[in-house]
């Protein structure tokens, strides 16, 4: 049985891993083994994969045994973050109704204006220095920080602060200790914003809770903190990795990029943002479960008390479901890929980042001239972390 997670081909840095893929093939649902000795179940296809993360027979909760966590530092950081990740229902119910209203797709389509502005202004420092330019740490980064930051009410000045210890939570390699040290310091750190805004309110989430929540006792100081550390660390890390690695994809794609940067059309935008999220399925370590009670997947019978891993990264190169699913297609109609998950989980943030890419993406195809400064060879990818991603884009103009 091989190890997990799985590492992707040297020359396929956009596919996933070789060997996910040939389970796919020859064995959709398989075990695999983990660092400690588990073995749970890896489920590959499109319809196994929604059909799980949709069953409430399958839990979210990393505290439940069998569940499979992918190293120590997940297994350290899963225990200590109780989050809209790791909640099963009703608990889990009744914490998103909290932060939903702030994710509608009509909220999020009114931070538009403000979005572009920062898209905008990024960009032209980005143009205004040195050419080439790292695309990850003068643009990619940027933006879906300075977004996140407004939303939530946290201070960009921090931002230091805040994107180092993100990088160490999601680092897979790291020490345990130095992961859950870094998790309560940034939880003391939004402790003490958000009781300042209990007198000093503004218009942001972290405001709203602070008033709606922790001064009527609804929520305490760190159940908000722990919120807010998934939101800000996700809100950026994701957005970010999809920005740097999509642009790389196309750049390997001269012909799709033709395509978008030729195009007057903001469907065909959107359309290739769907498609890019299909396409590179950042997510490392995949969507992790253990079965509450014995449930058939694919034809396997998993039974309660197994862990499992949901694979959105083949499911995503199902061919039953995306034909010629290997190749980069921004007019491929792709809107139904689990790149966000499905079922109850799925992410709450999906509208502010759909959001974000398009805005992007539409900004950078009209850089005249925008390409690769380096050979698509000489780029080195991260993949001991949650998130999949390039560590630094070289591009010139």
């Amino acid at each position: 049985m091989s190890d997990f997670p799985m590492s992707r081909a040297a020359g396929c840095p956009f596919d996933p891993p070789p060997e996910l893929v040939r389970r796919f093939r020859e064995a959709p649902v398989s075990r695999v083994k983990l660092w400690d000795g588990s073995e749970p179940w890896v489920v590959t296809r499109y319809s196994d994969v929604r059909a799980l993360l949709a069953d409430p027979r399958v839990s979210v909760d990393p505290g439940q045994p069998g569940f499979p966590h992918t190293n120590a530092v997940s297994r350290a950081r899963d225990s200590r973050m109780r989050t809209l990740m790791q909640m099963d229902a009703p608990e889990h119910v009744a914490q998103r109704r909290l932060f939903a209203p702030e994710f509608t797709v009509r909220k999020i389509a009114g931070l538009r204006p403000r979005i572009e502005r920062i898209v905008d202004d990024q960009l032209s420092d980005m143009l205004g220095g040195p050419n080439p330019a790292d695309l990850v740490a003068a643009f990619a980064l940027p933006v879906p920080s300075l977004v996140i930051c407004e939303l939530l009410g946290v201070p960009y000045a921090d931002r230091a602060f805040f994107q180092g210890v993100a990088q160490t939570l999601v680092m897979d390699q790291a020490d345990p200790a130095l992961a859950v040290a870094a998790s309560e310091e940034l939880n003391a750190y939004l402790e003490a914003l958000i009781t300042t805004k209990v007198g000093e309110p503004s218009d942001d989430l972290l405001s709203r809770l602070a008033v709606e929540q922790y001064a009527s006792g609804g929520m305490s100081l760190r159940e908000i903190a722990v919120a807010g550390q998934l939101l800000l660390v996700a809100g950026h890390d994701t957005t970010a990795s999809v920005i740097a690695l999509g642009l790389a994809a196309l750049l390997a794609n001269p012909e799709q990029w033709e395509l978008i940067r030729r195009s007057g059309d903001p469907a065909l935008v959107d359309g290739a943002v769907e498609e890019l999220l299909r396409y590179l399925s950042i997510t490392h370590t995949e969507a992790r479960r253990v079965a509450r009670a014995d449930v058939e997947v694919g034809g396997q019978l998993i039974r309660a008390g197994e862990g499992i891993i949901a694979v959105k990264s083949t499911a995503n190169r199902d061919p039953s479901v995306f034909p010629e699913p290997d190749v980069l297609d921004v007019g491929r109609k792709a809107r139904h890929h689990v790149a966000f998950g499905f079922g109850a989980h799925q992410c709450l943030g999906q509208s502010l980042a759909r959001l974000e890419l398009q805005i992007v993406f539409d900004a950078l195809r009209r850089v005249p001239g925008l390409r690769m400064a380096v050979p698509q060879a000489d780029l080195e990818f991260e993949e001991n972390a949650v998130f999949y991603r390039v560590r630094e884009l070289p591009v010139t103009w």
